[in-house]
């Protein structure tokens, strides 16, 4: 049986999946404080025109043994997987039936704090790599744009708290994706990327 909180999105050589309420708002809350209070965050660090730039996103890199992950010109080493973190990939894995080996924590402390234009199509997810995203916290606009047709519109999915979203197929490839800054949002939010570094 279909989910009824299943949204599928498509353009061209954009393809998603979406689920609002894949946690309840209870398990939000419960989730929220966990990993607020469980995941060892440290600084973003990224490289602009050559200069290094601390963002005020709160970032944190959990993976399966050796993988390890670089963008914006920084390598990320992995931290062991906790408890709050398997229970959380485990729920994802059951859904999509498939296994993931690493997920990108990012904290946002407000909705003045957002996420530029980009892509996640490193040569170490692979060539279309299937992409899961969680949210906690507060509701943000998720935009996709495509990299090189000015003639199709951008796409927007409001990402609800407990919601999930799959990015798949040739979606990296083709698009890229931000979370715009929303002044207005007063309260936090965390996002997690469930992905697969493949071996070297």
């Amino acid at each position: 049986m279909l989910n009824p909180n299943r949204t599928l999105i498509y353009s061209e050589n954009l393809s998603l999946e979406y689920i609002e309420n894949f946690f309840d708002s209870d398990q939000c809350r419960s989730y929220m404080t966990q990993l607020t209070d469980r995941v060892r965050w440290g600084s973003e660090k990224i490289k602009i025109w050559g200069k290094e730039i601390v963002t005020n996103r709160k970032i944190a890199w959990y993976a399966d043994a050796g993988k390890s992950y670089a963008y914006s010109g920084s390598t990320f080493f992995p931290t062991q997987w906790n408890g709050v973190l398997l229970q959380l990939k485990r729920r994802v894995e059951e859904y999509a039936k498939i296994k993931f080996n690493s997920v990108l924590l990012n904290k946002y402390p407000n909705g003045g704090v957002g996420m530029g234009w980009h892509s996640d199509d490193e040569k170490e997810l692979g060539i279309d790599p299937i992409i899961a995203s969680l949210s906690f916290g507060a509701n943000r606009d998720f935009i996709f744009k495509h990299k090189t047709n000015k003639n199709l519109r951008n796409v927007k999915v409001h990402l609800k708290s407990g919601s999930l979203l799959f990015m798949l197929g040739s979606t990296q490839h083709y698009w890229k994706h931000s979370l715009p800054k929303r002044l207005k949002v007063k309260e936090p939010r965390i996002n997690l990327t469930f992905r697969n570094i493949l071996e070297p």
